[in-house]
This record gives structure tokens, C-alpha cells and sequence, in this order.
């Protein structure tokens, strides 16, 4: 990684993209008819899927009902063929808890899991690819197929991360950015209240410079809403022809 030229003179990255400029994200809603709720969403060369079941009941001890919300259960996993090094995770191993409880953490801010007291919604999510912005890939195709499950949220949850290199923050973060190092934060948003869900940082900042960082972050998950907005009105005009609406 040594000599790489992270940010041109000319303002632009390693994929020829602007500071603030997302990856092309590609999404799809319904893909498997056995769930409840699925979507599948490509963010550059990031693949993620993610599939939906609930809200039911209580799995296992009843014990672990909770009398005024539903239970949020998140289970993170990563193909064996998702990286470069073809490395094979054993099921629960510490990433995928850290990142299983990250996602529980966020989708319980935005789930209104009041409506449905002593159940559970089971969320589980898989990376086919990573290429950088795992965790926000994750986030956005849970979304979707929350909503495609029909579970009432408060909004959408759109995440994004974002760095900070050669005094500019870079938002939407590559593989090849992130292997780099430097600073770099993760955020997921609730776009029309500018609510957090969840934020991460796994470097120091100087707080000069975090607001910056933050800022494009922000930026970058608004014009992800935008985007997942679009393919949820798409599913649903499509829904509409099928029924014959």
C-alpha cells in the first residue's frame, strides 16, 4: 500500500470518483419468496443479501419475551469466498458477533417493535463480496427487507462510512481506502429526522476534523435514502401490476 496515491491533485480517488461521490449501489426487494422479507444490494463491489422472518413467536425460552416490544435478533455471516483470503469464519465467531450486535443495536432504534410485545423478528444478513463499507451494505439491504416484510419502522435506516485522507473527507469508503488506514467512522441515520442509529469509529480523530468527517458521512447515507427510496417505490409499482391493481 505504500506510495499509493489515496486523493489526487485534481481532487479525485483511487476508482476516480469525488470526495463525496458514492459507489454505484444497485438494489433488488423480494428475492427469496420463502422469507417473510429479503433484498439482495450491490455498493460498488460490496454484495450483501439479506432475508427477514416475523415477527413470530418466541424461539426457545419463553424467558426471553419481552412484555412490551418484540425481540430484535441479528446474525451476521460472510461467504467464505466474500474476501481475498479465502479464509473460513466458524459460525459466532467475534466479528460476526460484534458485527450481529451492531446491527441489532441499529434496527431496534428504527423498528417499532412496541406494536408487536412478546415476539420476535429474526434479521439475517450475509456478505457474498466485500469490498469496503461491509457494515453499511448490511444496513441498507436490511432495510429493504424489513420493509419488504412489511414491519413497521420509523424510517428508514440508511448507513454509510466515510474517512479522512490528506485533509479531505472521503465518504463511501473502498476496500482499497480502507486497507490504508487512517481515520474512518461508520454511520447509520435516520434520514428524515437526522436521527443516529449507530456510530463507529476505529481510529483517533481530531475533533476538528470529525465534524467534517461526520458531515460527508451524513451526506452520503441522505443520498443512499434517495436511492433505496427509489427501489421501494419500483417494488411496489411492480407488486401493483402483478395483483392487477
Amino acid at each position: 500500500m505504500a506510495g499509493l496515491e489515496l486523493l489526487s491533485d485534481q481532487g479525485y480517488r483511487v476508482d476516480g470518483r469525488r470526495a463525496g461521490e458514492l459507489r454505484k449501489i444497485q438494489a433488488r426487494m423480494g428475492v427469496f419468496a420463502q422469507a417473510d422479507g429479503s433484498a439482495y444490494i450491490e455498493q460498488g463491489n460490496t454484495k450483501a443479501l439479506a432475508v427477514v422472518y416475523g415477527p413470530h413467536e418466541i424461539r426457545g425460552s419463553r424467558a426471553r419475551a419481552l412484555p412490551d416490544r418484540a425481540l430484535v435478533n441479528c446474525q451476521y455471516s460472510s461467504a467464505t469466498f466474500s474476501t481475498g483470503e479465502r479464509k473460513r469464519r466458524p459460525h459466532g465467531d467475534r466479528k460476526s458477533c460484534e458485527m450481529g450486535l451492531q446491527l441489532r443495536q441499529t434496527f431496534e432504534a428504527a423498528i417499532l417493535t412496541q406494536l408487536h410485545p412478546r415476539s420476535q423478528i429474526d434479521i439475517y444478513v450475509q456478505v457474498l463480496q466485500a469490498d469496503g463499507g461491509t457494515y453499511a451494505a448490511c444496513v441498507n439491504a436490511a432495510t429493504l427487507a424489513v420493509l419488504d416484510a412489511g414491519i413497521p419502522m420509523r424510517d428508514f435506516v440508511c448507513a454509510c462510512s466515510a474517512g479522512f485522507v490528506d485533509g479531505t473527507a472521503l465518504a463511501d469508503l473502498s476496500h482499497v481506502e480502507e486497507a490504508a488506514g487512517g481515520p474512518q467512522l461508520a454511520l447509520a441515520l435516520l434520514p428524515a429526522s437526522g436521527q443516529i442509529a449507530l456510530l463507529e469509529m476505529d481510529a483517533r480523530l481530531h475533533e476538528d476534523h470529525l465534524e467534517h468527517v461526520l458531515e460527508a458521512a451524513a451526506q452520503a447515507a441522505q443520498g443512499v435514502h434517495t436511492l433505496l427510496d427509489r427501489v421501494v417505490r419500483q417494488h411496489v409499482r411492480e407488486a401493483s401490476i402483478l395483483l392487477g391493481d
